[in-house]
């Protein structure tokens, strides 16, 4: 009967339905676009400011820092297997952790720093993009302006330190020392400069998210390292650390400013259109009334037909949220654009959230209706 009743009421009144069901359709389409999008740009602001560059610099205790500034690496030296250890820890706030060894060198009349690198240690386990250029044995890579000063070619092979190599990529100009580093594997470069085991450096990325203000994150992780290596120092670039923080802050408050105002707005929409619906229908409320069907009889159809609103709306809300967020989300975040993808959870939780959300912002129209008088509503009839 009351399905009956809300087919009739919904025939009778479309532009008030469709009004309705649009406002749904709104919250949702934007709330799946956003969200969709959110994402999307956290995941584009971790790519890109991870290719900023390593944030962390793991050092031997004893280094001389006055050496270490004007050299750019430590003078002193430590066990390889130290960034092993990392393995156990995986609630870890160190991630892409890289062993390094670096040297100065006098090559072909040129100042370089010879930097072996080993593949990247992930505490966590999960699989992520590597951060290190990836150097095949017998390869190196040169930097700008040893390739320049030094007309070197890719694909072309040196000679260094009595060892046979071919270039197998010079790097775009960076403005920095990597400009004269020539990379090569770790084992390599250790079996070059008769350091077997050693490194001086262990390269790493912050991943600690700090919510108060006040939090040093360098003491935090210092104070994490002490329970892994007690012998060590961490350096943080905070420049680039910061500037990360505050790009992950600034869009988890942008998506968090938005939303409420979007999902308030709709729902005074839907409780105005459902008051002016209770309004309207004060004469026909009053002779059902009348007639002997309670309050609960008229409640159920107008929070039966606000379900309905929420169904409907969160359906065609998701889609038009989810085609947007792939169609056009490729053009914003490119780096990231593969990744973009429907987010099917969404869906399910989107049409609990929509129906709940219709349901409550009609409820006080609905009481309003099954609380009038209806003798006092035909006597003004």
């Amino acid at each position: 009967m009351i399905l009956h009743l809300i087919k009739k009421e919904i025939a009778l009144r479309k532009i008030n339905f469709t009004f309705s069901v649009f406002a749904v359709f709104l919250a949702v389409a934007l709330f799946i676009a956003f969200y969709t999008s959110n994402e999307a740009s956290r995941r584009e602001t971790i790519r890109l400011t991870r290719d900023m560059g390593f944030n962390l610099r793991i050092i031997p205790a004893n280094t001389d820092m006055d050496a270490f500034w004007q050299n750019g690496f430590s003078d002193t030296t430590m066990p390889e297997e130290n960034v092993q250890r990392f393995r156990t820890y995986k609630d870890f706030s160190f991630a892409h952790l890289t062993a390094t060894l670096h040297k100065k060198l006098r090559w072909r009349e040129m100042d370089i720093v010879l930097t072996g690198i080993a593949d990247e240690i992930e505490p966590s386990g999960r699989q992520k993009t590597p951060m290190i250029h990836l150097v095949e044995p017998g390869t190196v890579i040169a930097g700008f302006e040893i390739a320049r000063h030094l007309n070197l070619q890719e694909g072309e092979n040196i000679n260094l330190l009595n060892k046979d190599f071919r270039v197998a990529k010079i790097l775009a100009e960076s403005g920095s020392i990597d400009d004269i580093r020539l990379f090569a594997r770790l084992p390599e470069v250790q079996e070059l400069l008769n350091m077997s085991g050693r490194i001086n450096e262990i390269r790493a990325l912050n991943c600690l998210c700090l919510t108060a203000d006040d939090q040093d994150p360098l003491l935090l992780l210092r104070d994490q390292l002490k329970a892994v290596l007690p012998k060590a120092k961490v350096i943080m670039d905070k420049t680039i650390a910061v500037a990360r923080e505050k790009q992950r802050l600034m869009l988890e408050n942008y998506f968090a400013f938005i939303i409420p105002f979007v999902v308030v707005a709709c729902a005074l929409w839907i409780a105005s259109l459902v008051f002016i619906n209770v309004r309207d229908r004060r004469h026909e409320i009053g002779v059902l009334r009348a007639l002997g069907y309670n309050g609960g009889y008229i409640a159920g159809l107008f929070l039966g037909k606000a379900m309905l609103v929420g169904l409907l709306g969160a359906f065609f809300g998701y889609l038009a949220g989810t085609l947007f967020s792939v169609w056009y989300g490729p053009e914003i975040f490119k780096v990231t654009a593969s990744e973009i993808k429907p987010i099917y959870i969404l869906l399910i939780w989107s049409t609990l959230a929509a129906v709940g959300f219709s349901v409550v912002a009609a409820l006080l129209p609905t009481f309003i209706a099954i609380t009038q008088d209806p003798a006092e509503v035909l006597r003004g009839e």
